[in-house]
């Protein structure tokens, strides 16, 4: 159901809260910068965000896309917590996110392990911003949206919904409570706070997937495939690449994004030619450290649905 209280039925135009599934937004507009010149895979934090800790400064755009970077988490930092546990509608400034870790060393050698960081995106946007002048916000409009024809998608900084949207749900412990707008976008920005729709996340990773937005040599790099799983973990063997995720399954292989969020997981996954692709969302929050028994079900359910995708 998209709303309990009224028994509606879901719909492809009801919107919803896309979560990580938004990195590979973040991803889209990197590369697309990329393509045009305006930044470089090598492009390191010091040259293109001095203002960052110094300790950072050797990280670099390639590094952060694919989660080799070693920055710190700031949605795991103590400060950070208590302030959106003492107001979860709290209205952060999203380009000073990563002051919450600023104190913080690398937490190993950059690009040499593998390590989710919601902290990797909010400096891509960053990066992105900086070498174009141009909001991050703007820059999804312009690069994104636009050539892939997304028509309900945006980047809010609030906490409410646009009309009609699918009702996400803690359903732990029961009854269900709607928890759509219990949190603001704000304190995840570009790393998860993207609003879409199921027609339009499938317009988005028919035509990311298959590298539609710039040209092969940069698919080839993103494609560079590194041990690493999405968060949560997509269906089969998970690789990591620039912004995208490499799941192998039974039945073949398919490229895409996973994310979770307060009411919300999705996974987007689309054939590496992007002729065939599935958007499949669930309204509530499942993974590894709250549920990992109904993870691995979901995961074994969302590779039977990329089999009969692929058949």
């Amino acid at each position: 159901m998209a709303d309990l209280e009224t028994g509606r039925p879901p719909r492809p135009d009801d919107h919803m809260r896309i979560a990580s599934t938004a990195k590979a937004f973040s991803g889209a507009v990197a590369l697309s910068l990329v393509d045009r010149r305006a930044l470089d895979l090598d492009d390191r934090l010091r040259e293109r965000l001095p203002r960052l800790p110094a300790a950072w400064g050797a990280v670099t755009l390639r590094q952060l896309l694919n989660h080799t970077s070693g920055l710190p988490d700031y949605t795991r930092d103590a400060g950070f917590l208590r302030v959106l546990t003492a107001d979860p509608r709290h209205r952060f400034d999203p380009r000073r996110l990563l002051d919450h870790v600023a104190d913080e060393p690398l937490l190993f050698r950059p690009g040499s392990r593998y390590l989710y960081s919601n902290s990797d995106n909010i400096a891509v946007a960053l990066m992105a911003e900086a070498a174009t002048g141009t909001p991050y916000e703007r820059l999804l409009r312009d690069l994104v949206y636009r050539p892939l024809e997304l028509r309900d998608t945006s980047l809010p900084l609030g906490h409410r919904m646009p009309e009609p949207h699918l009702h996400g749900y803690d359903v732990t412990p029961p009854p269900p409570e709607d928890v759509s707008e219990i949190l603001s976008a704000s304190g995840v920005w570009a790393s998860g706070g993207i609003i879409s729709t199921p027609a339009d996340m499938t317009r988005f990773i028919r035509g990311y997937a298959p590298g539609a937005l710039y040209d092969r040599a940069l698919v080839r790099e993103q494609r560079r495939w590194v041990a690493g799983a999405s968060e949560p973990a997509g269906p089969g063997r998970n690789m990591a690449g620039l912004a995208i995720f490499r799941y192998a399954t039974r039945c073949g292989v398919v490229l895409g994004h996973t994310g979770n969020f307060p009411g919300y997981t999705q996974l987007i996954a689309a054939t590496p030619d992007g002729r065939r692709s599935l958007t499949f969302t669930v309204t509530a929050q499942i993974n590894e450290d709250q549920a990992p028994a109904r993870l691995a079900r979901l995961r074994a359910i969302q590779e039977d649905f990329v089999c009969a995708l692929m058949r």
